[in-house]
């Protein structure tokens, strides 16, 4: 029973789309050949079924299909089922939208209004610039602005060359990640690869702000290198990170796979999540709707623990953030009573402090941590949720409650309220003690 109830929180979704609707359902597999390839003008939504703020994008963007059909193309992924697509544009919440006009390999962000009149006017905007460019003769394709290895390259290129004097400044003392191309000019495996690589540089620059770096090698010029890297083959791809000994890239040779690794590698060395102060209800709509689930904590009242004590529990909150970064959940925090409509709600109740709870906004539905609140605690509880473990309960009223607007904590030792002073000694306590008596 206990293993029926607590999937629930879990169990995956139907997509928010279907074929008889205008929008065009995108995967992996059909995502290159409908949109890259497209000389259309592609409006995507990357979304995930849970999402709160995608149910209610849902109307307006079929409703923006119909009035955009052949004339734009729509289109959704479902980046929670297809996360490497979603990753490799960069998809941190949901929902994302995506204009993929000219230049099919640098989309841009569409930062409107989610009613389907503001996706309409935003569409027809971008296809207007996109026919003045043709009508100039600017095709915005990639292919116009790549420059060749044989060129010598320039500042603007975005695949690093490397050689044996500019190798260990450039990569090896730096704090950045590196994946490194030794390829050979003769090589036809190699000359396969560039416009993948390249294409992937470009893409890789921007999503991770330069933190991966993708660079090449020619190892017929540069001996030194691929004597000392052992380099039998032509392309080999190794991936460099600080303080790590070179590991050999074995995964596919295509862009979206090189964008994939590049952006997991990212991942890994990207910091933590932000650990939130639930101080308006807004902190805490916003957080648990764009995430699966978000881990709210109760935190002693700041007279019962001071500011030391409160960091300490802090501490234990970002380390397991830090652990659980690709999951992407939300991170929350409260102290003990200024929420306490919420605390009922989740089953806290004004005692056992501090408490935690993890919760599915979408289902309203959250399981409590019934271990210790420390590091072992905590992930052991976080990894039986991973799993689809665990007791869940419906959150109480269906809803969350009323949230209170509160300051933020400043950070210091809390103080007891400073008590009027009372001038005693006019009073005569020993008439007063008779009179009472």
């Amino acid at each position: 029973v206990v293993g029926t109830v607590s999937c629930t929180l879990f169990l995956a979704v139907n997509g928010l789309y279907s074929a008889s609707d205008d929008v065009i359902e995108l995967t992996p597999t059909n995502f290159n050949k409908e949109v890259i390839q497209s000389d259309s003008l592609w409006l995507v939504e990357f979304y995930a079924p849970w999402c709160g703020h995608c149910q209610r994008l849902t109307p307006e963007w079929k409703k923006a299909a119909t009035a955009l059909k052949g004339v734009v193309k729509v289109g959704a992924v479902d980046a929670d089922k297809h996360q490497s697509l979603g990753g490799q544009y960069g998809v941190r919440g949901f929902p994302t939208i995506k204009i993929f006009g000219a230049n099919k390999n640098k989309a841009e962000d569409y930062q409107g209004g989610r009613t389907s009149d503001a996706i309409v006017d935003a569409a027809l905007s971008a296809l207007r610039s996109l026919v003045k460019e043709r009508l100039s003769g600017r095709s915005g394709g990639y292919s116009s602005g790549k420059q060749s290895r044989e060129s010598g390259g320039g500042d603007k290129k975005d695949v690093i060359e490397l050689t044996d004097d500019s190798f260990d400044k450039n990569v090896i003392n730096s704090d950045d990640v590196w994946m490194v191309e030794f390829y050979a000019p003769w090589c036809g495996h190699c000359k396969n690869l560039e416009p993948e690589w390249a294409a992937a540089a470009t893409e890789v620059k921007e999503q991770t702000k330069g933190k991966v770096k993708l660079a090449a090698v020619d190892a017929t010029v540069n001996q030194m290198l691929a004597s000392r890297y052992g380099i039998r083959g032509f392309p080999t791809i190794k991936i460099f990170q600080k303080g790590e000994d070179p590991v050999d890239y074995d995964g596919g040779r295509t862009r979206s796979d090189i964008i994939a690794r590049a952006l997991d590698l990212f991942s890994d060395n990207a910091p933590p999540p932000e650990l939130l102060e639930i101080i308006n209800e807004d902190v805490l709509k916003s957080t648990c709707d764009a995430h699966q689930l978000c881990i709210i904590s109760v935190l002693p009242h700041i007279l019962d623990t001071g500011a030391s004590g409160r960091n300490s529990y802090l501490d234990v909150m970002l380390k397991m953030a830090e652990k659980y970064k690709k999951k992407m959940w939300g991170w929350l925090w409260t102290e003990a009573g200024a929420q306490s409509d919420l605390e009922s709600s989740l089953g806290i109740g004004g005692f056992g402090y501090p408490a935690m709870a993890a919760v599915n906004a979408r289902k309203m539905k959250f399981a409590l941590l019934k271990g210790s609140f420390s590091e072992q605690g905590i992930n052991e509880f976080l990894r039986e949720l991973s799993v689809g473990r665990g007791s869940t309960a419906p959150v109480g009223g269906g809803a969350f409650p009323k949230i209170h607007s509160v300051e933020p904590w400043d950070g210091k030792d809390g103080e007891l309220p400073v008590e009027d002073d009372i001038d005693l000694s006019d009073v005569d306590l020993d008439d007063w003690d008779k009179d009472e008596l």
